[in-house]
């Protein structure tokens, strides 16, 4: 396949100027511009690889038959685990015990930001309601805030790694594999579980910690920010956080009433149980890469990892690929990556994706300036450095191809949501 498709609204761009051998400087500003100016002021001309208006069409066609298969078997599968733990508690097999409660955590813990992901964008089910409904479950569930999440979210696509319009991700980043977060990934995510606590009592509050910058939830400075600008959307996050506290404490004062503590364990405490394969995927989605240019290739990171680790993790090893084309459902990312990979970089494994990762952030210690520059394939169109370089998208396409679902808050003026079409990827 080549990277010049017959379609002439398909061209490749003229090539721009070589790479630079260093990204622009990424260190994060001492303050930013107002929210509200900037949503008016900053669109971004993203490049997205060619693809036929009817194959993108097929791809993101939505089934319930497959968001059943992807939600019921992850949830089947974490509750038959959560099951034979609390048998082996019951029955004082403490050495099984162990085992399968570290088994269940790690496969609990997906549904804590994967699958609430995926969910948030709409795109797992045909029928809206669904949708709606196993997101509020998993949110509550897993003290995932997807009132905070969709605002914070929203403008990580529209925005992706533009420090003015998405603070849920600034770089530098530093992914750690100090021995104590190696610990508690591995065990129990004692400072985790602090952090999550103290952010979601904050919420229910209606109280900010202006010394927190950036996350996607929590009392955050960001989320201050955003709460100025979606205010419907914060009262309903508050609303989220309290419920969420309410059902918490409910589970644990029945399983003190009755003695049965596995029900806390389980239920509670495996939201912070056997984190590490989340946080060793996850961790790798734009460590090290590009800011403040218009190409996803080159700012987001795809993974190549098993089928049974893909299905856990709701397919965002494709994560480029998501940024790019975010209306297509997970189940379809594989075949989205098929369809394009001739414009893609290969996908990493996760160790030669943390080494590429600790390599970048060991230079950036003596370069500040230093950004990976990712190697594209002799078919790609030339990497977009800049807006001036980033074809028009074929007539009628555009909206399509930036629709990030329904991701937008409600209060969304400007975007309103199921509309996306201001989205990034």
């Amino acid at each position: 396949m080549t990277a010049v498709r017959s379609d002439p609204a398909l061209a490749s761009p003229a090539p721009p100027a070589p790479l630079p051998q260093q990204g622009p400087p990424s260190a994060r500003p001492a303050s930013f511009a107002p929210m509200r100016e900037v949503r008016k002021s900053l669109r971004v001309k993203w490049y997205r690889t060619p693809i036929e208006k009817a194959t993108l069409w097929q791809l993101m066609e939505r089934s319930d038959r497959k968001g059943f298969t992807q939600t019921l078997g992850h949830i089947g599968l974490a509750a038959a685990l959560g099951a034979l733990t609390a048998f082996f508690f019951i029955q004082g097999q403490w050495l099984l015990f162990g085992v399968f409660l570290w088994l269940f955590g790690t496969v609990r813990t997906f549904l804590s930001g994967p699958a609430n992901h995926e969910l948030g964008h709409g795109a797992v089910f045909r029928t809206p309601v669904l949708n709606r409904f196993f997101l509020r479950i998993l949110s509550v569930l897993t003290f995932w805030n997807y009132n905070e999440y969709r605002m914070s979210h929203t403008y990580h696509h529209r925005y992706t790694l533009h420090a003015d319009g998405d603070r849920e991700v600034l770089l530098p980043l530093d992914p750690s594999l100090h021995p104590l977060v190696v610990l508690e990934m591995l065990t129990f995510n004692l400072r985790g579980m602090w952090r999550q606590l103290r952010f979601t009592v904050r919420t229910a509050m209606g109280r900010f910690d202006s010394g927190m910058t950036v996350g996607a939830m929590g009392s955050t400075a960001w989320i201050e920010t955003l709460a100025d600008v979606h205010p419907d959307t914060y009262r309903a996050a508050i609303r989220l956080a309290r419920v969420t506290l309410l059902f918490h404490a409910a589970v644990i004062a029945v399983s003190i009433a009755t003695g049965f503590w596995w029900l806390a364990i389980v239920i509670t405490g495996g939201n912070w149980i056997g984190n590490w394969y989340r946080y060793l995927l996850a961790q790798t989605q734009h460590a090290g890469l590009r800011d403040n240019i218009p190409d996803f290739r080159l700012c987001v990171r795809s993974l190549r990892i098993d089928p049974l680790s893909s299905f856990l993790y709701w397919h965002m090893d494709r994560h480029a690929e998501h940024h790019m084309y975010a209306g297509v459902p997970c189940y379809n990312m594989a075949a989205l990556g098929r369809e394009i990979a001739w414009d893609m970089p290969q996908p990493r494994t996760p160790l030669a994706a943390w080494r590429e990762m600790y390599a970048a952030r060991r230079r950036q210690k003596t370069d500040p300036d230093y950004q990976f520059d990712t190697p594209l394939p002799p078919t790609a169109n030339p990497p977009m450095l800049s807006e001036a370089h980033v074809p028009a998208p074929p007539a009628g396409a555009g909206a399509m191809a930036a629709s990030i679902g329904t991701m937008d808050p409600d209060d969304d003026v400007e975007n309103p949501v199921g509309r996306g079409a201001a989205g990034g990827g």
